[in-house]
């Protein structure tokens, strides 16, 4: 018999969760730290709401919260938050420069889709994009604004993700 195949619903980062987890990402690089407070502040939310939030994260062992009360993502939860800003950064360029969705619609679906990519179809996907846009394609060309050629390996793509670099801030 096969093995099961996880489905996207399997899955277990919600798009709340991602949001939570892409905010302490954001923190820790532009400011060095995260606090309940700053998450809080970051995503128009109560601290009630955010603690609840990372009390969950932190049982998936996807957040560490030291002594002095500062969070930080674990490996795992930093390990994720790459896969997805990989994912959305794939999608928000093929939804705009490939298929030809308006800008801000690319933004907004990419977010909403990012999360529930596996690590396998976005090492795919990469591929597809970066042998799409090739100069090596003799048929149709496409191109995009964003050069996927520049990186060897999907996962040389997927370590320079740092937040919202390619995309608009929200």
């Amino acid at each position: 018999m096969p093995d099961k195949i996880q489905h996207t619903h399997d899955n277990d980062l919600t798009h709340s969760m991602v949001h939570y987890l892409l905010a302490i990402h954001k923190l820790k690089e532009s400011k060095g730290y995260a606090r309940v407070t700053d998450i809080a502040h970051e995503m128009g939310l109560t601290k009630g709401s955010v603690s609840t939030a990372l009390t969950n994260l932190k049982k998936r062992d996807l957040v560490l919260e030291d002594e002095s009360k500062f969070l930080s993502l674990s490996s795992s939860g930093h390990e994720a938050v790459h896969g997805i800003l990989s994912s959305r950064t794939l999608l928000f360029y093929f939804l705009k420069d490939i298929i030809g969705v308006n800008e801000d619609i690319a933004h907004k679906d990419s977010c909403l889709m990012e999360h529930l990519m596996s690590s396998e179809t976005r090492e795919k996907f990469f591929n597809f994009m970066k042998t799409l846009c090739s100069e090596d394609i003799k048929t149709t060309h496409f191109s995009t604004s964003f050069d996927f050629n520049q990186f060897k390996h999907q996962h040389d793509f997927e370590e320079i993700q740092k937040g919202d670099t390619y995309l608009k801030t929200e």
